[in-house]
């Protein structure tokens, strides 16, 4: 008999792969943060000798949800100047104010909160663009959260750095610190092709290319950036960035709301990557990503909530069943992005996205143990003829009882583990109390 740390007993266990599976009655056996098997529960006794079991009678095992696209420190900016369009958005309030509050303090205090706002909705992994990612890093290593620490570069000076290539070169000694990490992998993060130069964006591709690390930026989220772009550089924004090498499997562009076919064609040759928010293009007026039609070409498409200044949350089953709803209704055909395939973006087609598949994504055998537990006992998830359909279409946050990641426990019943829940609120009380000026600071 194997001693191993857990056994979960879960009436259904959805792995995302094979596609559409479902296993009732199993359990999923992990041990050293790793998965070592998916049995039926009956079978356990006599093969596995848990530590710990579990019983999770009336819930549906998935894996981790994988929020693809973030600026997690944001969450001291949410509820900020809402309901604004993008463009007044950023220059008009967003950007004056990071510029004058945001520094590592700031960082720490947002990031923490998104981290406890994150695992107890049950997302596992977050790629992050923010300031000061070292930062962010260090607070996903403390709440043991899984991320992808994006390596912020952006033209001129600001709080964090003096230029896009002090950016490049802060970034590059991040890299190096987080070599030997289990949890937080890197990212190149350049803001937008609107916020970077020619000359960071080519140095970036080279780089990427050498280290063999993914490209995370903004990319067509607003109506006139490509044509700004054609004005300004005599191309469009994807065009521009083929053209300096960043166009190809590495590149993770999110949003990509404003598309042309010769764009779509381009990404799907590239096998570039798009992290669709579609709670954030509705909520900043943005429009409709065309999922249905990246997805009928090839494109390898995750999900994500964007910041919380413009979302304004961080609840993936929220952003779940609006990409789903949103999809069926731009394309006008229902059998647009079914729960399913929603539930393939928001776990294997992010971590895919951020080049973890081969780690997280799904529940497989060898993979990390980045798990999360959904309850479905209320009257609003029965009758449950797929569970798959309620987990999308009927599920809530509030419902998502336990989490690992992997393998540690890290919301148990409900209850954040390693977090001082009193103290985050205050914090974020203080941080609103300072930035709408009802606090005097020195």
């Amino acid at each position: 008999m194997r001693s191993v740390d857990t056994v979960i007993d879960a009436r259904w266990i959805v792995p995302v792969v094979p596609d559409g599976l479902v296993l009732t009655e199993h359990s999923l056996v992990v041990d050293g943060g790793e998965i070592v098997a998916l049995t039926p529960s009956d079978k356990v006794a006599g093969t596995f000798d848990p530590a710990e079991r579990i019983e999770l009678s009336e819930h549906a095992l998935i894996p981790g949800l994988v929020n693809g696209h973030t600026h997690a420190a944001m969450t001291l900016l949410r509820g900020f100047a809402d309901d604004l369009p993008l463009v007044a958005w950023l220059n008009d309030h967003i950007w004056p104010t990071e510029g004058e509050w945001v520094d590592e303090r700031f960082v720490w205090d947002g990031t923490t909160l998104a981290a406890a706002e994150m695992l107890s909705a049950g997302v596992t992994c977050f790629n992050d663009m923010y300031f000061f990612p070292q930062v962010a890093a260090q607070v996903a290593h403390e709440a043991g959260i899984r991320m992808v620490a994006g390596l912020i570069c952006i033209d001129g000076e600001n709080n964090y750095s003096t230029s896009a290539a002090d950016c490049i070169e802060k970034g590059l000694a991040l890299h190096t610190e987080l070599a030997g990490s289990q949890l937080v992998t890197t990212a190149f993060a350049p803001h937008a092709p609107y916020s970077v130069s020619d000359e960071p964006l080519a140095t970036i591709a080279a780089l990427s290319r050498q280290l063999g690390i993914p490209v995370h930026t903004h990319v067509n989220e607003g109506s006139g950036e490509s044509a700004d772009s054609v004005g300004r550089y005599g191309l469009t924004q994807l065009r521009r960035l083929d053209g300096l090498g960043l166009v190809n499997d590495r590149l993770v562009a999110a949003h990509m709301v404003h598309l042309s076919g010769d764009d779509m064609d381009m990404v799907a040759k590239a096998n570039s990557h798009v992290v669709h928010c579609p709670e954030s293009n509705l909520k900043l007026g943005s429009g409709f990503c065309d999922v249905d039609g990246l997805l009928r070409a090839g494109i390898n498409v995750g999900l994500g909530t964007d910041g919380p200044a413009s979302n304004n949350d961080l609840d993936m089953l929220a952003e779940l069943r609006m990409a789903a709803l949103v999809a069926k209704g731009f394309s006008r055909d229902a059998a647009a992005l079914p729960a399913r395939q929603a539930l393939y973006l928001a776990t294997l087609g992010g971590a895919k996205a951020l080049a973890l598949d081969h780690k997280v994504g799904s529940l497989e055998v060898g993979k990390r143990a980045d798990i999360a537990a959904i309850c479905l006992d209320g009257l609003a998830n029965r009758p449950i003829y797929d569970p798959i359909s309620q987990i999308v279409y009927t599920a809530t946050r509030q419902q998502v009882s336990d989490v690992w990641v992997d393998g540690v426990a890290k919301l148990s019943s409900g209850e954040l583990i390693g977090f001082d829940e009193d103290a985050i609120h205050e914090n974020a009380e203080q941080w609103a109390a300072k930035i709408s000026g009802q606090e005097k600071v020195s």
